[in-house]
């Protein structure tokens, strides 16, 4: 493997693949505060890491190397001692501290840490009142930080960081860093924009969406469909501005792109429908997973490069699903397995555990949660081999394997 990113399908043999192993930062919040940083559940940390270690002994056994965001993002410090300052920078003014006293002593706290490693670990893991050193007086702003409550969360944890996919998309040589749609989660790309932008091993990597953009767009709705063709969701999460502008740039951009075509696929709203990937993954090269609730709303539009320089040619297909992937990747016959194995009871119990939501370790090879019995044994019964993963702690968060994983590399198909 060469340095860099490489991504041209959701199938290739996975060979380099990022993700984070939760840490302090999935416990060091009270349940009344959930909502506040995003996350639906008290976990049990050891648990927690116990599956994500399974998890990735998974994936190495499947011939991939597993990098983790923590270090990388060390590393990328270690390499350049001037990008530690220009990131604490970036992470404070996202962290929405308002009290200038507050911000002082959390940038003192984090200065403090000098190894690179633990300082990614404790800006991840949050800050209480408790953990940081205010002096006593010279400043109203200094003297009102009395009334705050010690369980109060100064800096925010960051409990959804183990899902690596949201932050960031891998397409092609590039990828995109991401607006979230909770602002609470931007910090998380400001992670992937070291790497990328300072990391010795993919510095000069083309970004292909800047996430101070207006329009916010996650991982989870971009799907590598071929070297020249993308899919992705029109969700909660992803905006079809979005979508104008990621193509406009993908197919007009000073970056080389190989894409082609851009299929828009409008999903509902709902937990059930988070993302693209919530309700539809490729399994096989002619095989998708789904979530049969996509059919009710469903809406495809193709974007191409225009005739005229910037300009994007957009067009509504009405048409099937299963006739749409059939059309995108040049397959003569798509399978759709379904969620539940139709059962609408099933589907509607696994759905809510990320049942559609697998990761292709190669093609007709997938990652799933072993809890999701009915929808694997579909897989199963339709020629493809399961690797299932301990559930019980990761699947709280409401995301399951591909949510976890952003490959850096794959094999051609």
């Amino acid at each position: 493997m060469s340095k860099g990113i490489c991504v041209h399908s959701e199938i290739g043999a996975l060979k380099k693949v990022v993700v984070h192993r939760p840490g302090k930062d999935l416990v060091n919040l009270k349940a009344e505060d959930f909502e506040r940083v995003w996350i639906h559940d008290c976990f049990y940390l050891e648990y927690a890491q116990k599956e994500h270690d399974a998890f990735t002994d998974i994936l190495r056994g499947q011939g991939a190397k597993v990098l983790y965001m923590e270090k990388l993002v060390a590393e990328a410090m270690d390499a350049d001692p001037t990008v530690r300052p220009a990131f604490t920078d970036a992470f404070l003014a996202e962290s929405n501290i308002t009290n200038p006293a507050i911000a002082q002593a959390v940038r003192e706290r984090l200065d403090a840490v000098g190894d690179n490693y633990e300082f990614v670990l404790t800006a991840m893991g949050g800050l209480y009142l408790k953990d940081l050193d205010l002096p006593r007086g010279g400043s109203l702003a200094i003297m009102d930080s009395d009334a705050i409550a010690p369980d109060e969360p100064l800096l925010f944890p960051m409990p959804s960081s183990y899902f690596s996919r949201d932050p960031l998309a891998s397409v092609g040589h590039g990828a995109l860093l991401n607006r979230m749609y909770w602002p609470q989660r931007n910090r998380e790309v400001l992670f992937y924009e070291t790497i990328l932008k300072h990391h010795p091993d993919y510095a000069g990597t083309p970004i292909w969406y800047d996430h101070n953009s207006a329009w916010h767009i996650e991982g989870g709705d971009v799907l590598n469909i071929n070297a020249k063709t993308l899919a992705i969701g029109i969700s909660q999460r992803t905006e079809a501005a979005a979508i104008d502008q990621l193509a406009k740039n993908l197919f007009w951009g000073p970056e080389e792109s190989e894409i082609e075509t851009v299929y828009a696929i409008r999903i509902p709203n709902g937990y059930a429908y988070m993302h693209l990937d919530t309700v539809c993954t490729q399994v096989d090269y002619d095989k998708f997973t789904v979530y049969p609730g996509i059919y009710q709303t469903l809406r495809v539009y193709r974007l191409t490069r225009g005739a005229a320089p910037g300009e994007v040619a957009i067009e509504e297909i009405d048409d099937t699903l299963q006739h749409i992937l059939e059309k995108a990747t040049g397959v003569d016959h798509i399978q759709l397995i379904e969620c539940g194995g139709g059962d609408p009871i099933e589907a509607s119990r696994e759905q809510w555990n990320d049942g559609s939501n697998t990761l292709a370790v190669a093609p007709g090879k997938v990652c799933v949660y072993e809890r999701n019995v009915v929808t694997n044994d579909a897989l199963y019964k339709a020629g493809v081999e399961v690797l299932a993963a301990p559930s019980e702690e990761l699947s709280r968060g409401r995301g399951g394997p591909r949510c976890m994983t952003m490959p850096f590399w794959r094999e051609e198909i």
